[in-house]
């Protein structure tokens, strides 16, 4: 999959993509109805992936016009009459993972990374549920292209009804296991723990119990799953668990965290998907209340922190150094949280230069390992605001001896108490058939 498949400059723009719940048709096979009910419980899975800020910026295309699959076959198999190019017998489905621009973090050149991870994590939930259904992943294709954030990033799937706003950044060729009638893995089993792996699983902000993990359990949350594209992710994964790691990561929060919120334009938009309680969060479908990043809140509480993290109170404020003096408040807070947390987790790419393709299967493999972790009863909280610069990034790597290019860090422990899951998009909002 190339980038240089993208729509000519001067050739018409592709029309308008159909509704979003149209995955069927009166003129399907059974096969192809049955892969239209199966995506779309795969997709109820997926959605609960995490995002930046999360706003949820994934799209999936399935290929059903002739055009379409034969598009998608030329580029997991080089050719149009490869298996199941063109309409075919239906024996084989594609999907398109894509990047939709409309709704990607712009503000910091990290979340160029961020916004792949993002659709990684989502895509290897969606793959994996499917194949708990019986549909396995036949071949994967991603985009090409280094992962520099001015580079243009993805595709159009060419000569197809291709959403303008999306780019393409990896096809998926799926075959039903069993014939005719794609068969569950053990009877659904899978998919029922997939499913309650999926719910259950939190961006915890709360305390985390200071008694330390086993180190055979962090062990075991090493294996990625084996499936769909996390399969070859060429990442590292370092567990910091020694009390002088923990401490120096703990002052390297207490000194860094509250770099957000000195420039101006990463808190407007982080400020944007800040909402002013869970019913607003739910109507929006996206972003988060305060009280899932501060905890139960008072309803003056709740006022009195919107006007105190408003761009506008920060900007009028701005000559005595109130973001300064909010950014130090908060980052001591987050350091105290981290201090007593028994594990932080690390991941990296192995190449200090990642490419498109690097992202998203480190998405994947990242998804692998939060759904292991909640399936231990163990809760993540990510760290994110040391990556998100680079000269913090690069310090934080050299501070702690982190290999490659750091793209994750979390405090991983015990939860003392439930936190709530944040709102969600509905399921097939990101779905589109072409």
């Amino acid at each position: 999959m190339t980038t240089d498949r993208a729509r000519a400059p001067g050739a018409p723009a592709a029309p308008a993509s159909a509704d979003p719940a149209d995955l069927t048709d009166p003129a399907d096979s059974a096969h192809s109805t049955g892969f239209a009910a199966a995506l779309r419980e795969a997709a109820r899975i997926a959605v609960l992936s995490p995002s930046s800020h999360n706003c949820q910026p994934w799209a999936v295309a399935w290929a059903r016009s002739e055009v379409s699959r034969v598009a998608a076959a030329r580029v997991v198999d080089g050719e149009a009459d490869g298996p199941g190019g063109g309409r075919g017998d239906g024996t084989y489905q594609y999907l398109v993972l894509g990047l939709d621009r409309s709704r990607e973090l712009r503000s910091l050149p990290a979340h160029a990374v961020e916004m792949l991870l993002s659709c990684g994590l989502y895509w290897q939930l969606l793959l994996r549920a499917l194949e708990a259904q019986g549909w396995t992943v036949d071949a994967l294709r991603f985009a090409d292209g280094p992962l520099d954030a001015g580079a243009a990033r993805g595709a159009e799937l060419p000569g197809t009804t291709w959403p303008r706003s999306w780019a393409a950044l990896c096809v998926a060729r799926l075959r039903g296991r069993g014939g005719a009638e794609a068969q569950p893995t053990n009877g659904g089993a899978e998919l029922r723990a997939l499913r309650a792996a999926a719910r259950a699983r939190r961006t915890n902000r709360a305390p985390y119990l200071p008694q330390p993990v086993r180190p055979a359990l962090l062990d075991g949350l090493l294996a990625p799953s084996g499936c769909a594209a996390a399969r070859d992710a060429a990442v590292t994964v370092r567990h910091l668990t020694s009390g002088a790691d923990r401490a120096v990561f703990a002052d390297f929060v207490a000194e860094h965290g509250g770099r957000d919120f000195s420039h101006r334009e990463a808190w407007r938009e982080t400020h944007a998907f800040l909402r002013a309680d869970r019913a607003r969060a739910d109507a929006s479908g996206d972003g988060f209340a305060l009280d899932q990043l501060f905890g139960p809140l008072s309803w003056p509480s709740r006022q009195a922190l919107r006007a105190a993290l408003a761009p506008a109170t920060m900007r009028l404020l701005g000559p005595v150094r109130y973001d300064r003096f909010v950014g130090r408040r908060l980052a001591h807070g987050l350091a105290r949280m981290v201090r007593p947390t028994p594990v932080v987790v690390a991941m990296s790419f192995d190449r200090t230069e990642p490419t498109l393709a690097d992202a998203v299967k480190g998405g994947a493999r990242l998804a692998d390992y939060w759904l292991c972790a909640t399936a231990a009863g163990l809760a993540l909280h990510p760290v994110s605001v040391v990556l998100q610069h680079e000269d913090l990034r690069a310090a934080f790597q050299s501070a702690l001896r982190i290999p490659g290019r750091a793209f994750f860090v979390s405090r991983l422990g015990w939860p003392v108490t439930e936190f709530p899951c944040s709102p969600r998009r509905p399921a097939d909002a990101n779905l589109r058939r072409i």
